[in-house]
């Protein structure tokens, strides 16, 4: 069965992608950066695309609304206003634009997806005030924190995925898959990823993967993580390239971007911003052929209860499911193995910043890794390494 898309906040065009991969068809979307638009007129060439969604009279007629919406009021790195931000509480434009539409019009899905920091902060103020909207236009809804390196990717990013709908059950798509087998992370590797933007409050430190690939950093500007390789103690960063194949998309996926802007670090940002491809497709294949899910042992969620990693509603009654963030496991690529291109090593400015950060804050890490970030500033420094920046 396939489903016809309209895009909101569509970025780069992740879930989209995803959704035709599982067989779906985007006829709409909405996006304000002009470098993002750039990417989406390659690659959506016959889509209708529009610029600003507080200017929208309506919604178009589709099967399915799709929504990343902005993350900055919401993720542990912005300044955490909550769903009332500037940014983050566009989705109410969204909700407005829905209300609007008749009964005979009114989308058969809504997808959502954001960072998991939003159940936690204010008391989960954001996920009631979303799970409230969608129960006032008479929808059911389910939501779920999944791991995209449950698709395969060496990439720990942790989202939020919400469907709602008023006719079918979001059940059978988010919980019909829980993989048996999981990647056991506590061991050694030959790899560890980590943020150098960081140091003080927290290193994103990954065991054979990167963080999440974010859209800024607590210095305010788009940034790659940085990797550091046992054996030979390099401290590296990943071509661009591989960063949009961590998300799923093919290498120079954003390339267009550079038409509206001369600054790579634009596309660092987009990248970061993305929403996973191969969750997206999992996400489309299941609304083509939803599965089976028992609600027999769902419990009760109290008015005042934090919100689980997993929860369904309708009519103001919440349930917590017992499920784990992996619905599949596909076969995971080492990231060492994972790298198709040449890395770059961390500039010796932005290494010794971030070690002289690390030195001074209280933050458990492995003894080892000090030694290789001195090994790396000595090296740097013995090759007269310029100290710009990367």
């Amino acid at each position: 069965m396939s489903l016809t898309i309209a895009s909101i906040f569509a970025g780069i065009g992740g879930i989209e992608r995803g959704l035709e991969q599982a067989g779906h068809k985007t006829v709409f979307q909405c996006e304000i950066l002009e470098t993002a638009r750039e990417v989406l007129r390659h690659h959506f060439d016959a889509t209708v695309l529009k610029p600003d969604l507080t200017a929208l009279k309506s919604l178009p007629n589709a099967d399915v609304v799709t929504a990343g919406f902005p993350c900055q009021n919401l993720s542990q790195a912005g300044r955490m206003e909550g769903i009332a931000g500037q940014k983050s509480s566009l989705v109410n434009n969204l909700f407005e634009l829905l209300e609007k539409k008749s009964k005979r019009h009114f989308p058969q899905w809504l997808l959502l997806e954001n960072v998991p920091f939003m159940l936690q902060l204010q008391k989960g103020q954001a996920m009631r005030h979303v799970t409230e909207r969608l129960e006032a236009m008479k929808m059911r809804w389910a939501y779920r924190v999944v791991d995209n390196r449950a698709f395969g990717l060496p990439q720990r990013r942790r989202r939020v995925v919400l469907l709602a709908s008023r006719d079918h059950d979001p059940r059978s798509v988010l919980f019909a898959d829980e993989s048996n087998e999981q990647i056991d992370f506590d061991v050694t590797s030959d790899a560890y990823g980590f943020y150098w933007t960081e140091g003080n409050t927290g290193l994103g430190w990954t065991v054979d993967g990167v963080p999440t690939l974010k859209g800024g950093s607590g210095l305010g500007i788009p940034c790659p993580p940085a990797i550091w390789f046992v054996d030979t103690d390099e401290i590296v960063t990943p071509d661009i390239r591989d960063a949009e194949r961590l998300q799923g998309f093919p290498s120079n996926w954003t390339r267009p971007a550079m038409n509206a802007t001369k600054r790579v670090g634009d596309r660092w940002k987009l990248i970061g911003n993305a929403v996973s491809v191969p969750m997206a497709k999992w996400v489309g294949t299941r609304l083509s052929n939803p599965g089976y899910f028992d609600p027999s042992q769902d419990t009760l969620i109290a008015p005042n209860a934090k919100w689980p990693t997993a929860a369904w509603g309708e009519n103001g009654v919440r349930y917590r499911v017992d499920i784990s963030e992996w619905p599949k496991c596909y076969n995971y690529t080492a990231l060492a193995d994972f790298l198709k291109f040449p890395t770059n090593a961390l500039s010796l400015r932005a290494t010794s910043g971030f070690y002289g950060r690390l030195g001074r804050s209280s933050l458990h890490r492995p003894v080892a890794f000090d030694k290789a970030l001195e090994s790396h500033v000595e090296r740097m420094t013995e090759a007269n390494c310029p100290v710009a920046s990367i």
